[in-house]
């Protein structure tokens, strides 16, 4: 009996036909595979696939609808695989297909490109995860990348322990939708009045939507952090504090010279806090964003900063965990590229 059930197919919304006609494959396999059918020869192989890093794997499910729908004949073809959500050790086998070379030779440039895709996002999101542990982590880096990868990326983010995504696409195959808080353009659009802003974005959504807004519009987090408190009173949820790099908060100015005082640095945080604190809104949660990295937010937890979640972007994307695809048998028999034999993993689950 399987660990857990995996993704249907349907889900993906693969283009079949041209990814069965090898429009997205690396010409060397498509030709590889007209060669054979030219010569009539289908040899049957066992394909190993395994990654260089440990890793937290994505993307598996994804691959798997891929050889279903897109092999020649996948009744043709055994597969055994790990789960998404598997923590693998470098050299670590996560897949395993059998079967006439020619029913899946087209298909390795997208099932390797998608699980170093998919564990890259994922890897990274536990990493942020981990470090932030007990607090939340929002999954916000769509606008770094092309949209055609939300899906799949809000998935691994998913798996991997982030509590919420910023788009609808990116929750779309657990059956979610995207959060967010009330966004610096919206302030704008209201002559940069921020309570203004909160307050028609509590006027217009579900009250059970949790109310965020950002607060580092004038670079003034204290007060305007105050100002929509004072206005919502219950109805907030939480202030955004966003500030950029470049730039230092007004309330951080007269305490600058013992630490580096730019962007959402933790002596910001503990003045928003305590101030939030002094007028009674202790309920009022903090969130920060703007360049969190795993590092940062080690920092963050090492000095108790009173962050109640994390917004993370850009660096969910960073790094490679490339994965590599070997024929390590031949009709049963060894015949792999020398240091590429075949390596048994008794996690593998066949796959029906």
């Amino acid at each position: 009996m399987s660990r857990r059930p995996r993704l249907d197919p349907a889900i993906f919304n693969l283009p079949v036909e041209k990814m069965r006609a090898g429009y997205y494959s690396d010409k060397y396999f498509t030709r590889a595979r007209e060669i054979l059918l030219a010569e009539g020869s289908r040899p049957r192989v066992t394909m190993q696939v395994f990654g260089k890093s440990h890793a937290f794997l994505g993307g598996i499910d994804e691959v798997i609808a891929i050889l279903r729908l897109c092999a020649i004949e996948w009744d043709e073809l055994e597969v055994h695989a790990l789960f998404d959500g598997d923590l693998v050790a470098p050299w670590e086998t996560v897949l395993l297909i059998e079967g006439p070379y020619d029913a899946f030779a087209h298909l390795e440039t997208l099932y390797l490109g998608v699980l170093s895709r998919r564990t890259r996002v994922g890897t990274n999101t536990r990493r942020v995860v981990d470090a932030a542990r007990p607090k939340e982590v929002m999954f916000f880096p769509a606008r770094h990348d092309h949209w055609l990868v939300q899906t799949g990326d809000g998935y691994a983010a998913h798996i991997a322990g982030a509590i919420g995504v910023s788009t609808d696409a990116q929750a779309s195959w657990w059956g979610s939708e995207g959060i967010g808080t009330v966004p610096h353009a919206l302030i704008a659009a209201y002559g940069g009045d921020t309570v203004l802003a909160t307050r028609k974005v509590a006027d217009h959504i579900d009250p059970g939507v949790r109310l965020v807004t950002l607060v580092d519009f004038e670079n003034d987090c204290v007060r305007t952090a105050l100002d929509v408190a004072e206005a919502m009173g219950d109805r907030l949820y939480g202030v955004r504090i966003d500030t950029s790099e470049m730039l230092i908060d007004r309330s951080v100015i007269p305490q600058m010279g013992r630490f580096r005082p730019t962007g959402v640095c933790p002596q910001l945080i503990w003045n928003v806090r305590q101030a939030l604190d002094a007028r009674g809104f202790t309920g009022v949660r903090i969130i920060v964003s703007g360049g969190f990295t795993v590092d940062k937010i080690q920092e963050f937890e090492r000095l108790q900063v009173p962050v109640d979640a994390y917004g993370v972007g850009s660096s969910l994307f960073q790094g490679r965990f490339d994965f590599t695809a070997d024929v390590v048998r031949l009709e049963g028999k060894p015949c792999a590229k020398v240091g590429r034999e075949y390596q048994p993993n008794p996690r593998l689950e066949l796959v029906r």
